[in-house]
């Protein structure tokens, strides 16, 4: 009897042979905007291992407008996006906070988390979901710390208040913390297979502030969230866009299973030394220059490059990539193809 998607998917995180690779393609709504036929045809051939629990969180009275369309869209927290395209996400331009000294005017959003016999009822919509799919269910949450300052902050501000930071920084970076260990709780009452969380720590070529200050001020904050996941027998997997190889070894050792980064930014030989048999890449191909390709060749050729460097047949390594603005569908689908090329091969 063939694995479930969700065996193949606990497989490979824990390198215990999974029978194929697990498949998790990013749609953002501007591929199906532009390509719905080609999009609905990937997903039919290479149907999506992981899938989100459903959301059960009650209508926030902050959120205004669509997070994805032209105009102005605030947040759960009340932060204010500004959005120039349709199917991506905007840009917070006026800080909510101006002044750090007023940190105690940020009200996290509580009302969202369920209590009481509505905590119940969401508990069981989610364990109903999770029992009724075979695939890996991720809860339908996203901590993000650093970029929540960010919003909250505005990113010059962020950036001041982080190299030198103060009782102000400090106290609004716990009570965001704080937040997220209470969303974190209630989910660990569900039967969901992991956690996802988030945070884009690198430009192009190096981390966006100093490893020092990353591991005092951001490491204890997941390993919070990797100790209550482990304690609740959750997997953790966590997305950071840009070159972020100086951290690999410290998220492997805070427990994350896997992690979700841009390899074309970085060095594949020093991820090869440091990090196969430790955590599980989950994807990518590179979004900058291979999936906006006109040739699908590329697609192929990236994936071989990837496969040569960190494609284990006992596991770790998801077969992820984003379809977003740009990207070029032919491209997608020969990524897929190659990769079963590879573990054909193997």
């Amino acid at each position: 009897m063939p694995a479930s998607p969700r065996e193949i998917v606990k497989a490979c995180l824990e390198f215990n042979h999974p029978e194929r690779l697990p498949r998790d393609l990013w749609l953002l709504p501007w591929a199906q905007l532009h390509y719905p036929a080609e999009v609905a045809r990937l997903q039919e051939q290479y149907p999506n291992d992981i899938v989100d629990a459903p959301k059960v969180y009650p209508p926030s009275s902050r959120i205004q407008g669509d997070e994805y369309r032209q105009g102005s869209y605030t947040d759960e927290w009340g932060c204010v996006f500004t959005n120039i395209q349709d199917g991506l996400i905007g840009e917070v331009r006026t800080p909510l906070l101006a002044d750090i000294a007023d940190w105690r005017s940020i009200q996290p959003p509580y009302e969202l988390l369920p209590v009481g016999q509505a905590a119940a009822r969401a508990v069981q919509t989610v364990d109903r979901f999770c029992e009724q799919t075979d695939r890996f269910v991720l809860a339908a949450m996203c901590p993000r710390p650093w970029e929540r300052y960010q919003f909250i902050r505005g990113s010059e501000n962020t950036y001041l208040d982080i190299m030198t930071p103060e009782r102000g920084c400090l106290d609004l970076l716990r009570r965001i913390h704080e937040f997220y260990l209470r969303e974190i709780e209630f989910w660990m009452q569900t039967q969901v297979d992991g956690i996802r969380f988030m945070d884009d720590w690198g430009s192009q070529n190096q981390l966006l502030i100093p490893p020092r200050l990353w591991r005092e001020l951001f490491q204890p904050l997941y390993q919070d969230y990797c100790d209550l996941a482990k304690a609740h027998g959750k997997k953790i997997l966590m997305h950071s866009d840009g070159h972020i190889q100086e951290i690999y070894p410290d998220l492997i050792r805070t427990g994350v299973d896997a992690i979700n980064s841009q390899l074309f930014c970085m060095d594949l030989d020093y991820l090869q030394r440091t990090a196969v048999g430790r955590i599980t890449f989950w994807g990518e191909i590179d979004r900058q220059h291979v999936l906006p390709s006109a040739d699908p060749e590329e697609g192929r050729k990236a994936v071989r490059r990837v496969a040569s460097h960190l494609y284990d047949p006992s596991g770790g390594l998801i077969v992820q990539f984003e379809l977003g603005a740009g990207a070029n569908p032919a491209v997608a689908q020969a990524i897929f193809e190659e990769w079963e090329k590879i573990q054909n091969e193997r």
